[in-house]
Parts: C-alpha cells; structure tokens; sequence
C-alpha cells in the first residue's frame, strides 16, 4: 500500500481534502450548523475541544494510521465536515472509514453519498484494501442505517467498545465492504448520484 500521504478526492459535489490546522474556524462553522458537539453518539468538535481533535488527527497521520479529511461543499466553497481512513493496517489491506461528520444541512445529501464514494474508492482502487469496516454507536439508529445503505454488511455487536466523553461505556456494531462486494456497491452508488437521490 505504498499511497501519497494527503491525496486529495475530487469529485463533483464534495472535495475531499487534507485536514490541516488552519482550518479549525471552517471546522467549528460546520460542527455549529446543528451544534454537533453536543451529539451523545458521536465525538464532533467544540470551541473547548477543537485542538485536541486536530493534535489527534494530525499525529496519526504522522504515525502513518491515520489520514484525515476535511469534506468541501464544490458548489459554495464551504467545509461541512471532516472524516478520516484509520486504523490503516497495511500489511493486511484494510481500513476503517470513520470520525465522520457533516453540518446538518449537508446531511442525507449527495454530498454525504459521495464523499463516501470517493473515500471507498480510493481504498479499493488506489490503496489496494481487501477491506473496508465501518464502527458506530448501537444507539446511533441514523448511522446505522446509512451504513447499510452503502451495501455494507452487518458483522456484530462489539460490547464496551469504548468510553465516550460522558463517560457512557459504548457498545458499538461493526460493518464491511470486502473487495469481492465492491464492484456491486460502487455500481450502487453511483447509481444514486446518477438518479440525483440524496442518502
């Protein structure tokens, strides 16, 4: 898996580009349309955490695990989110897409179809990944189900997965696309972007 360390994904509603520290105010702007942060499910970035958020991120693609994005609105310019590959386990060819969020107008748009594509895309075609998990919340129903929707498969419950900031223990469900399914989930999707079906 020998992959640039910022590649950046273009496609044609959303931009997928390398997270950077300049871009903490575009990221506290997106993370308020809904104020996010406040979301118990889900870890998304305040005032009070945006540095820590950005120091993580920005160490793991240092340590070569992690490659953080933030996603772009083509049409207005703006950032309305950030997800990132990580747990990337090269000698193995697997990943996992997560720590993803988008301003909640971007939500159930073909922004969020999209920048999925582009990021399992590059994961099957140009890191070469054999597969592709997904991990969130057993209580996050709205994820949860969007996930299936991408054509990803249900595996199971992990219990007590980890501790969110409230200090609730999180059981999470962990799904994935295998290289073998991602020629009939790409056709999907595009097939949604085609038909202009928002997620």
């Amino acid at each position: 898996m020998s992959i640039p360390a910022y590649p950046a994904l273009i496609g044609e509603h959303a931009e997928l580009l390398p997270l950077a520290r300049d871009q903490a105010g575009e990221l506290l702007a997106a993370a308020a349309d809904g104020e996010l942060w406040n979301l118990k499910v889900t870890v998304v970035p305040g005032p009070g955490s945006i540095d820590a958020y950005l120091d993580k991120a920005l160490a793991g693609r240092e340590a070569g695990t992690v490659m953080p994005f933030i996603i772009r609105n083509r049409r207005s310019g703006r950032i309305v989110g950030s997800t990132r590959f990580w747990k990337i386990d090269r000698a193995n060819r697997k990943l996992e897409i997560g720590h993803t969020w988008l301003a909640a107008s971007a939500q159930r748009t073909a922004i969020n179809t999209e920048a999925k594509l582009l990021l399992l895309e590059y994961a099957f075609e140009a890191m070469g990944c054999v597969r592709v998990q997904f991990t969130t919340d057993v209580l996050n129903e709205k994820s949860r189900a969007a996930i299936l929707r991408l054509g990803a498969v249900q595996e199971g419950i992990v219990r007590h997965e980890r501790i969110m900031p409230d200090g609730r223990k999180r059981d999470s469900v962990r799904f994935s696309i295998i290289d073998d399914e991602w020629p009939a989930v790409k056709a999907a999707l595009l097939a949604r972007l085609g038909r202009g079906h928002s997620t």
